[in-house]
Parts: C-alpha cells; sequence; structure tokens
C-alpha cells in the first residue's frame, strides 16, 4: 500500500476500532514498515484506555432519576415514535457520553496542535500522571518498559529523549523499590515514567514533564482524580507529580522525601 493512501483519519479509524476486517489488514502492514505512524497509533490507544479508565466510575454510575425520566420516556410513547425518532434520541444521549469522554481523549491525542496555554488548562499534571498511573500500574506483565536490571540505560534513554538529566529517586528506606521507567507523550513532547512497589505489590509512580516552563505555580499541591491520589509541583520548567492509590498521608510521607531528594541535586 503507498503512504499517501493512508490518512490521519484512517489512523484514528483504526484506533477508534471503524475500520472494515480488509483495511485493518492494510494498516497493520503499513505499521510494520512506518515505524513514526505505528507509534503514535500505540499512544493514541493508550490515551483512549487512560480515559476510559480514569471515567469508568462515572460511566458505571446510575442516570440520576431527574434526567432518567426526561431521557425515558413511556415504553408504550416510545414504542409509538417512528424508528428515526427513537434513534435520534438515542444517539443524543450517546453523543454526550461521547462528547465528554471525546473532548478529553482529543485533547490528550491532539495537544500538540494547540496552543501550550489551552492544553495546560484541559489537561494538567495532575490529571495527566494520574491518568499513566491508572493505565500502566495494574499491568502484571509488563508494567514498565526498561526494568530496574538496566536502570543506566533507562536513565540514558529518558535523559537524551527529554533533552535534560532525569534520575529516580531512592525510595528504599520507605520501603518501594524501582520497577522501572518508561516514556510517554505528553501534550507538546515525551514525558518520564518511574514506577516503585512494596513488599505489599503496591505501586506508586513519578511522573516527569519538561512541558511547564510557562507556569508559575510552584506550591506543593493535592488533587484526587478517581481513585489515584497525586501530589504534585513545579520546579521551573520541571513538572513532577507523585501517583497512587494510598492513602494520603503515606503518598505525602513519600512525594516528602522525592522533593528533597530531587532538590539535592
Amino acid at each position: 500500500m503507498s503512504n499517501h493512501l493512508i490518512s490521519e483519519t484512517d489512523l484514528h479509524a483504526y484506533v477508534d476500532g471503524a475500520l472494515p476486517a480488509a483495511r485493518y489488514v492494510e494498516l497493520e502492514n503499513y505499521f510494520s514498515v512506518q515505524a513514526d505512524d505505528a507509534e503514535r497509533v500505540r499512544a493514541y490507544l493508550v490515551q483512549n484506555q487512560a480515559v476510559k479508565a480514569v471515567f469508568r466510575a462515572v460511566l458505571d454510575e446510575p442516570l440520576p432519576e431527574n434526567l432518567h425520566a426526561l431521557a425515558s420516556p413511556p415504553a408504550r410513547a416510545m414504542l409509538a415514535r417512528p424508528f428515526l425518532a427513537r434513534w435520534s434520541l438515542q444517539r443524543s444521549a450517546a453523543g454526550f457520553v461521547i462528547a465528554l469522554l471525546g473532548g478529553v481523549a482529543g485533547w490528550l491525542a491532539h495537544g500538540q496542535d494547540s496552543p501550550p496555554e489551552s492544553v495546560a488548562r484541559l489537561t494538567p499534571l495532575p490529571r495527566q500522571a494520574a491518568v499513566a498511573h491508572a493505565v500502566f500500574s495494574p499491568d502484571v506483565r509488563r508494567p514498565v518498559e526498561v526494568d530496574a536490571e538496566h536502570e543506566d540505560q533507562l536513565v540514558a534513554w529518558l535523559s537524551k529523549r527529554l533533552g535534560t538529566p532525569v534520575h529516580p529517586p531512592r525510595l528504599g528506606e520507605l520501603g518501594y523499590e524501582l520497577i522501572g521507567g518508561r516514556l510517554l507523550p505528553g501534550n507538546t513532547g515525551p514525558v518520564a515514567q518511574f514506577m516503585y512497589h512494596d513488599g505489599s505489590g503496591q505501586r506508586l509512580t513519578l511522573y516527569l514533564s519538561t512541558e511547564n516552563a510557562s507556569n508559575q505555580e510552584s506550591a506543593f499541591r493535592f488533587a484526587r482524580e478517581g481513585k489515584v491520589n497525586v501530589f504534585y509541583w513545579i520546579d521551573g520548567k520541571f513538572g513532577y507529580a507523585l501517583s497512587a492509590s494510598i492513602d494520603k498521608d503515606e503518598l505525602a510521607r513519600v512525594a516528602k522525601v522525592v522533593y528533597e531528594q530531587i532538590e539535592r541535586k
């Protein structure tokens, strides 16, 4: 297949599962020789999973009674409506949910085309970190791209991609050991994620971004995204966010040690 036959629309249709079977085969062959587009699609898939993970609890909530009454007229009246009218109502309800999720997913996936100020407003650091944590921390087989046994390679790779030296903090005194790390797509460039676990298997992640040059918010702050607690702070162009599904006070204790180690370097 010629490269010019593959459009941006094709890539997103692939991610959304909206292609005919034959077209999937064509794109799979295309990805085998076009590593850049294959990586972009992989990033889109990760972002879609992340958005679903963050909003899954909301989607599972029952519809409030006042909205249920508006969205669900009596069955007899519904059946009496023409098919297209019923389909239009269902499509509108589905469209509301898709707009809610699609708006977030669109900014995550296409933030590089928007002004940094707008992106930062819609996808703040703690949410990015919480989404990345929710996606990768439950993974049993491959939670990281480079494991702790190859820490030197991990540090060299992430430092090169972020354009600045980065090092994982040492948290052994708190009972947390490094599992490894990975490179992730941010709003306008690459970000790093380091993952740790304790003796019980509890995992926490440190998200490191270099996209914060215009952000003057330097205070040590707390956020909660779904079931994920996040402590985050800005230091110059660097943004740090420590995420875990553990007690706020315990996470604060770890965040304080991480902050102190980073400040000493």
